[in-house]
C-alpha cells in the first residue's frame, strides 16, 4: 500500500511540478482574457472566475489619453463572457485606479490602486508604441501583465486578502517573471 502512495505522490508531483520553470497556481484554472493592443493587465481572484481588464485608453492620435489614461471593466465569465463596467463603489473602493502624470515624461503616467497604494505602477508605451504597465515585481520594474488575488470570504463586507501573484515579463529581455506575496 506504501510504495502505491509513493508512486502517486510522486506521479502528482512531477506531473504538476516538472515543467521547467512553470508556476503552476490557482490561477491556472481561470479564462484569460482575449488579447488587444491596448491591454495592460488583468486582475482575477477568489471567489468566482469573474475578470477586471485594465487597457490603456489610447486618442486617435495613438498616445495615452492624459485626461482618463485608463479603460478598466469587467469580463463577467461566470454570466455570459459580457463586459461590463465598473460599479461606482468598486472603482472607488475595490478596484479602481488613480492617475496622475509621471514627473517630467511625456505620454506617462503614474497609477496605483485604490484598493492597494503600497506599489505604484508606470502607465507609458514601449519604443514600439505598445501601452505597457510598469509594475514592481521582485524588485525590479517589469511589465506586468496578469494578477492573481487568493481571498478569503470572512463574512465582512470586505474579505481578507491571503496571497497576491504577479505575472510580466523583463522589458530589456522578454523574460517572464513572476512574484508571490503576502500583502
Amino acid at each position: 500500500m506504501k510504495f502505491i502512495q509513493l508512486f502517486f505522490f510522486l506521479f502528482i508531483n512531477l506531473a504538476v511540478f516538472g515543467q521547467k520553470n512553470k508556476i503552476i497556481t490557482p490561477a491556472d484554472k481561470f479564462p484569460v482574457p482575449p488579447p488587444s493592443d491596448v491591454r495592460l493587465f488583468y486582475i482575477q481572484r477568489t471567489p468566482n472566475i469573474n475578470t477586471i481588464v485594465y487597457d490603456a485608453n489610447l486618442l486617435p492620435n495613438k498616445t495615452i489619453n492624459p485626461k482618463q489614461p485608463l479603460k478598466i471593466y469587467w469580463i463577467r465569465y461566470a454570466e455570459k463572457s459580457q463586459k461590463e463596467d465598473l460599479s461606482f463603489i468598486q472603482r472607488t473602493v475595490g478596484f479602481g485606479v488613480e492617475t496622475k502624470p509621471w514627473l517630467n515624461e511625456a505620454n506617462a503616467f503614474e497609477g496605483e490602486l485604490v484598493s492597494y497604494k503600497k506599489r505604484k505602477f508606470k502607465i507609458t508605451q514601449d519604443a514600439k508604441g505598445v501601452p505597457v504597465a510598469m509594475f514592481m515585481i521582485n524588485g525590479k520594474m517589469n511589465i506586468l501583465q496578469r494578477v492573481f488575488v487568493n481571498m478569503e470570504e470572512t463574512g465582512h463586507i470586505i474579505p481578507k486578502v491571503l496571497s497576491v501573484e504577479l505575472w510580466g515579463k523583463d522589458p530589456k529581455t522578454g523574460a517572464e517573471v513572476y512574484e508571490r506575496f503576502k500583502p
